[in-house]
């Protein structure tokens, strides 16, 4: 460990429902006595993960204990901070689906994520909005949304990433279908459909790669749009999921730096775990925003910076 490292201010900010980890707890500990100061915050509800940024004073590393919500709410107390004076941020995954540190191949194991943060390399990584709200993964859109929404924790705990499969396939069969305009930068499309993401990161939904083309550096946001297809289209549809065309018409895909929804009633929406309903959102890319730690084989960045 050289000088820098040992004279660094770290902060740990820990869901507290993953509080009792013991191999966190041993990993936490066994960085300290090789000298590193380690503060550990632990949340006890809504709101503490965003404030406990807020109240950091010279924190040169932040590390989110938690799940893809912790970090959401993290990522929030980032974005509240001037860019100037924004630790360095780093992620250990202890949530159920941990969408975002997987599609960045952050391990799983605590004690090998804790070991990254401490002593990987930061990049600039791309932050999305929505509104006046952040997410550093995806926003799952309509039917997306409602899946993430009403899985229950305890369905989650039972079951795991499962869970949303699980809950899809019970809403599927009545999916309400959303109407109104998607504007892009160089079209506007009308129509109707009952999911669409906007992805920064790739998967969601426990691991469901839905913005395969994403990178969390390259100032864009990939948006999937998937309309109502009948029994007799599905074929069709699923050729169009292996394309990823701007121009199918079941299922399209685009890579933009904003987009703008209009729907005709209020729309629900899951930025990462935080579920909100909006009569209308622009979503844009806000480049290299934060930086992240990642491991040297993130497969989300830009071959240009590996």
């Amino acid at each position: 460990m050289n000088t820098k490292s040992r004279t660094r201010k770290i902060l740990v900010i820990l869901n507290g429902k993953v509080a009792g980890d013991d191999t966190l707890r041993t990993a936490i500990a066994r960085q300290r006595a090789a000298g590193r100061s380690i503060e550990v915050r632990v949340t006890w509800e809504n709101g503490d993960a965003r404030r406990f940024v807020s109240e950091t004073d010279k924190v040169d590393l932040l590390i989110a204990d938690g799940g893809d919500g912790t970090l959401n709410e993290v990522v929030h107390g980032l974005m509240d901070l001037s860019a100037v004076v924004r630790p360095v941020l780093g992620v250990v995954p202890l949530g159920t689906a941990n969408d975002f540190a997987t599609g960045c191949s952050i391990p799983r194991d605590p004690e090998k994520a804790l070991a990254l943060c401490l002593e990987g390399d930061a990049v600039a990584i791309d932050v999305g909005r929505a509104n006046e709200h952040w997410f550093l993964n995806a926003a799952n859109v309509g039917f997306g949304a409602e899946v993430a929404s009403t899985t229950s924790p305890e369905l989650k705990r039972l079951l795991g990433p499962a869970a949303y499969t699980v809950m899809g396939a019970i809403l599927a069969m009545n999916v309400h279908q959303y109407h109104g305009r998607l504007i892009l930068p160089d079209r506007k499309i009308i129509g109707s459909g009952p999911v669409a993401i906007v992805g920064n990161g790739r998967q969601t939904g426990g691991g469901f790669q839905v913005a395969p083309h994403a990178r969390i550096d390259d100032g864009l946001l990939d948006v999937l749009v998937v309309r109502h297809i009948p029994a007799s289209a599905l074929l069709t549809a699923a050729r169009e999921l292996q394309q990823l065309s701007p121009e199918g018409e079941y299922i399209s895909y685009w890579q933009t730096p904003w987009a703008e929804v209009h729907p005709e009633e209020a729309i629900p929406v899951n930025l990462d775990g935080e579920s909100i309903r909006f009569a209308s959102v622009r979503y844009e890319a806000v480049p290299r925003a934060i930086r992240l730690i990642v491991p040297p084989n993130c497969p989300l960045l830009s071959a240009t910076v590996r």
